[in-house]
């Protein structure tokens, strides 16, 4: 079995943090649960309300919208982060496909982070500035 990525091996590649220096990913890294999940899990159910973002260390999950495939999720990859942001409703839902192995970061934690800590909140909104950039600039169809 391959080793599992650390917490900051996979948060250091979330767009969210990805300003956050070592010291700083260390303290985020902190607040993050670890979970296991069994094949079948919903992780997220679209429509639901989000109050925790997901890192994958390890396994699959598959994203639908209205039951229709929209994205595949593996060790590295990340979701339910705008839910940090607004606790708003979850814009699919996502079903692990095989035993999973998640960093976890609930709202709660991440408002502690930033109220202890405003130097990580600028570096957040400088990221998600950088997003928004980047979205506007996409082709739209």
């Amino acid at each position: 079995m391959p080793r599992k990525r650390s917490k900051i091996d996979v948060l250091q590649n979330v767009w969210l943090f990805s300003a956050c220096t070592s010291k700083e990913l260390g303290r985020i890294a902190s607040l993050v649960d670890e979970a296991e999940v069994p094949a079948g899990a919903v992780l997220t159910k679209e429509g639901a309300t989000g109050r925790e973002f997901f890192a994958v260390a390890d396994g699959k999950a598959t994203a639908k919208i209205r039951g229709k495939k929209i994205a595949a999720y593996g060790p590295g990859d990340f979701f339910g982060e705008m839910a940090l942001l607004d606790q708003g409703p979850r814009s699919a839902t996502i079903t692990a496909d095989s035993p999973m192995q998640l960093y976890v970061l609930d709202a709660r934690s991440f408002a502690t982070l930033i109220d202890k800590h405003p130097a990580v909140a600028r570096k957040i909104l400088r990221g998600l500035a950088g997003r928004l950039r980047k979205a506007e600039k996409a082709p739209t169809h």
